[in-house]
């Protein structure tokens, strides 16, 4: 009987496993199918037109010089030329911005890759460029080989250019230049240059060398084909348990607004144009006074309060720094603000916000995008809810008037979203006015016109490799991370200060590669062997369930008890020199008094770190944010005010230094 049944449950897996393959292949096919009946679709390339001994791309193809084909003409002639041209259907494409795949070939990326699982989540290129009608994309590919990186952008801008007016594509990324990268929330760096995060840029207190780091990051971007940077963020770290500290640049909105302006510069240049990258800055009107610190991602976290009254202080990085430095483009937040407006429902939706501040008090009139997926669910082929749509305060209400809700408050671009026809329907039912739609995609293509994508959207693909984590470019992250390093305690048990330490000491490390460390000292196996004990960690964190939030560094920032008991341990055996990685701040007051030496990072390799250990430079760096004394402290202070944990283990603005002992 047993041998009966186990061959059946061999039968019954051999069964689901060629169902699952079965499904797969139909898949692969299907969407190969799609892919071939979209590409066919495609007409002829843009031919050249050669006019007073200057050439220009035909790309309607009726073989006359358009105006919007003419880069003589100024742009919002250009703009409203092409937006007569445009159907209902191609304008209501221009208004959607969403994820795409990416080939490693350097051609089109169709349907299923079974070596690229991150196929199955994002739509073919030609889904969304020829059935839809959109042509701004976000990339979530991590760029390790940058010629192909740029081939593939050539080829989608071929394709672009085969559609009936022709309209270029504009490619967006969220930050992709850390050594970590910030709890999840930041994409890995692949082949760029690397540096600390934006907490850490904060650290160095240098508006030049942000603004340095902005122009590397512009360099980068447009080598491979990247004109739109989805960052930086100006929001305040006001509250310490946020999940997205790293990417902030602090808690005190002056600096905050500095270093905005500074970012905002280097990407766009004075003034936008061919040579820029659009800056999306985000969140409008200010994430980061979230309730209890959860994330507004997650329906849980979807409340920020004002318990201070402190709203006008989320404002002043955006208007004493974005604003000022002409930032192209802005992201308003998921979160609602509670109480401050005349009806408590997330920025995006919220008329209050985007249209009578955002637009009437500040006047700007650049792109409002939406954050990522308010319309609809996040979902794995359309089986699996990845995430929910963040439709926070108007959960009831149907994808159709989530849609018209926005579009009342006065966005421009539904960021995460490909339901195009949607927005065609509400038009031809009468309930949008096709106007509306001019008035947004007006701006969108003003950008595209600004960076100057419908006169040559192509790169040198084989130039990318030369610019994209060049030498120079790499030298500048890595002193950037020596910058960054805040030198938090140094001293011993006796009165001592032991950094920098000398000669090859004995060395038992954690977290450090063996090969880097043993270019300084001797390692050992044991804390008793040692002379000292160098261990990297980073702040804690709250594990969560689910596929996204299991990525995301949120709740209690203190030590759980084996870990706070282990390194104190530690530290009673031999001196203990600890760096923490301060993606979040973090609640350590025992293991700092145990501690010979202390360090905070926020994004630094192993090297550099040894480098300051043993005195290869001079640490500078300085506290962005409060390290709070106690999670008592953590949870008495008010979400929506800086700098008011009560008698912090080290305020903001703290750091210590120490000079380098000289040869001989």
């Amino acid at each position: 009987m047993a041998s009966s049944l186990l061959r059946v449950s061999r039968w019954l897996a051999v069964a689901i496993i060629v169902l699952m393959l079965l499904g797969i292949g139909g898949l692969w096919l299907t969407l190969k199918l799609q892919s071939w009946s979209n590409l066919s679709d495609l007409g002829e390339r843009a031919g050249i037109l050669e006019i007073d001994g200057l050439t220009f791309r035909d790309l309607n193809k009726n073989g006359e010089l358009d105006p919007y084909e003419d880069r003589r003409v100024p742009i919002d002639e250009r703009v409203d030329d092409l937006l007569r041209q445009m159907t209902l259907e191609e304008k209501a494409g221009v208004m959607f911005i969403n994820f795409t795949s990416v080939s490693s070939d350097g051609e089109l990326s169709e349907g299923l890759d079974f070596f690229d699982p991150t196929t199955l989540l994002l739509a073919p290129n030609s889904e969304l460029l020829v059935a839809k009608h959109m042509n701004s994309f976000s990339l979530i590919a991590t760029v390790d080989d940058p010629t192909a990186f740029a081939s593939w952008q050539n080829a989608l801008q071929k394709a672009a250019e085969r559609t009936r007016l022709g309209i270029p594509v504009t490619l967006a990324t969220d930050p992709r230049h850390g050594v970590a990268t910030g709890g999840g929330i930041a994409l890995p760096s692949g082949a760029f240059s690397k540096w600390p995060d934006p907490i850490g840029l904060a650290a160095t207190r240098d508006a030049e060398l942000v603004r340095e780091f902005a122009d590397i990051v512009r360099q980068e971007y447009r080598a491979v084909g990247l004109r739109l940077a989805l960052h930086p963020s100006a929001d305040l770290a006001t509250e310490p348990r946020w999940a997205r500290v790293a990417a902030t640049f602090g808690e005190d909105a002056a600096l905050s607004a500095e270093l905005t302006a500074a970012y905002v510069r280097g990407l766009q240049g004075e003034k936008l144009d061919a040579r820029g990258v659009a800056a999306m800055v985000k969140h409008f009107s200010g994430g980061g006074p979230q309730a209890d610190g959860e994330d507004a991602h997650f329906e849980y976290g979807k409340e920020q309060v004002y318990p201070g009254d402190n709203f006008d202080y989320h404002l002043i990085p955006f208007e004493d720094g974005a604003f000022p430095a002409g930032a192209a483009q802005v992201m308003p937040y998921y979160g609602i603000p509670i109480g401050q407006t005349d009806e408590d429902v997330g920025f995006s939706f919220n008329r209050s916000i985007v249209t009578s501040l955002l637009r009437e008090h500040y006047g700007f009139d650049g792109v409002i995008c939406t954050d990522w997926g308010l319309i609809s669910d996040n979902e794995l082929l359309g089986i699996y809810t990845i995430l929910p749509a963040r439709a926070w305060g108007v959960e009831d209400l149907t994808p159709r008037e989530r849609m018209l809700k926005l579009i009342d408050a006065g966005v421009d671009q539904f960021g995460g979203e490909q339901i195009p026809e949607l927005l065609v329907e509400l038009v031809r039912s009468g309930d949008v006015p096709e106007a509306r739609l001019d008035e947004s995609v007006r701006r969108i293509l003003r950008d595209k016109f600004r960076l100057g994508l419908f006169d040559d959207p192509y790169v040198d693909a084989e130039a990318a490799q030369q610019v994209v984590g060049s030498d120079a470019f790499v030298a500048a992250g890595i002193e950037a991370q020596r910058r960054s390093l805040v030198l938090l305690k140094n001293r011993d048990g006796e009165g001592g200060s032991p950094l920098p330490l000398i000669g090859r000491p004995r060395l038992y490390i954690e977290n450090i590669d063996p090969d880097v460390a043993a270019k300084f000292g001797e390692l050992v196996a044991t804390p008793e062997e040692a002379d000292f004990a160098i261990i990297r960690t980073s702040a804690p964190y709250e594990p969560r369930n689910g596929l996204f939030e299991s990525l995301v560094h949120a709740g209690a920032l203190d030590f759980p008890e084996p870990e706070k008991r282990r390194l104190t341990e530690i530290a009673g055996k031999v001196p203990l020199i600890l760096d923490i990685y301060l993606d979040r701040p973090a609640v350590f007051p025992e293991i700092a008094q145990s501690s010979a030496a202390v360090i905070g990072s926020f994004g630094a390799n192993d090297e550099v770190l040894l480098d300051l250990i043993f005195g290869r430079f001079t640490p500078s760096g300085r506290l962005p944010f409060e390290l709070p004394s106690s999670m008592q402290a953590v949870e008495a202070q008010f979400e929506d005010v800086p700098h008011d944990s009560r008698n912090p283990l080290y305020p903001f603005g703290y750091g210590l230094s120490f000079d380098i002992p000289k040869a001989g």
